[in-house]
């Protein structure tokens, strides 16, 4: 393989991103080994080191620094003249990368995302759900998926459905055992379900009524960091959980479960999907948009 593949260079981009080679090769579907041959090759063949490694960190060069912002520019512009031919095909291909968040996915997985797949089996879909905002286009994401109040402005955006609420749930066993909570101060004499954010911070609960917040610092025996786990343990009675609506929706309609300060937990913002206007988008992501389009007005 030659140094100044468009492979090493997209390596190069993953690295600076990542800030590490494991995070780089994940994303990009390659291992760890092959990542550093690729950087390597790619080093030898321009003479300078473009990364300082350690065992601890990985940072940019100077000559790297200045690789990749020349790089960048002329990677979107293939990727673009790339696209404008894929939108010539008859048969949609290729990978259509998407940013969200975990309870965004799955609340567009089966009736988008899958749905999309199903339709045009020669596309990938590579799904990173992560917990921190980003930006789509430096990060070579060709669309994201956030609440629509958090998207940029310089962004094509659609929303998906409609506004969402959070739910404040517990199990009918346990409401019956402990009572339930009225306001949220009552909130601080029950068990609850902690969450931990992606920074590692504690989640302190967010209500609101009549246009006033209420957060809430409340205690409990078990900390966790994912809403499936935390709707475990609110299934098995530890408790009262903090949710988005759409993850406890079914349990509330079976009854598994029941929704507390109701009137606390007003209409948020609705998920919508965003991307940079293109000129020549591919088949692929004319079609995912179509599709997006069409998800929405059914909902």
């Amino acid at each position: 393989m030659r140094g100044d593949s468009l492979a090493g260079l997209e390596a190069v981009l993953a690295i600076a991103r990542k800030k590490s080679f494991r995070g780089a090769a994940v994303e990009l579907g390659m291992s760890t080994t092959a990542i550093s041959t690729t950087i390597g090759n790619l080093e030898r063949h321009l003479g300078v080191r473009l990364f300082n490694r350690t065992t601890r960190s990985v940072s940019l060069t100077d000559a790297g620094k200045n690789f990749v912002d020349q790089v960048a520019p002329a990677l979107r512009d293939i990727r673009d003249a790339m696209d404008g031919a894929r939108s010539q095909q008859d048969t949609p291909s290729g990978v259509l990368r998407i940013n969200t968040f975990a309870t965004g996915a799955r609340e567009v997985m089966a009736p988008l995302v899958l749905k999309f797949l199903r339709a045009y089996p020669e596309v990938h879909i590579d799904l990173v759900t992560e917990g921190k905002l980003g930006d789509v286009v430096a990060d070579g994401f060709d669309f994201g998926i956030r609440r629509a109040d958090l998207v940029p402005t310089d962004m094509v955006a659609m929303t998906l459905g409609p506004p969402r609420r959070y739910a404040v749930v517990a199990s009918p066993k346990y409401l019956e055992a402990h009572g339930r909570p009225r306001v949220p101060a009552d909130l601080l004499g029950h068990s609850c379900i902690r969450i931990r954010l992606p920074s590692g911070a504690l989640y302190r609960w967010e209500l609101e009524k009549d246009g006033k917040p209420v957060r809430i610092d409340v205690a409990g025996r078990i900390t966790l960091d994912e809403a499936s786990l935390s709707r475990i343990a609110v299934l098995e009675n530890l408790g009262l959980g903090f949710f988005m609506e759409s993850d406890v929706k079914a349990d509330i309609e079976a009854g598994r479960l029941v929704r507390v300060l109701g009137s606390w937990t007003p209409p948020l913002s609705p998920l919508a999907l965003y991307y940079p206007d293109r000129k020549n988008p591919s088949a692929a992501f004319r079609l995912f948009v179509e599709m997006a389009r069409a998800f929405t007005k059914a909902r």
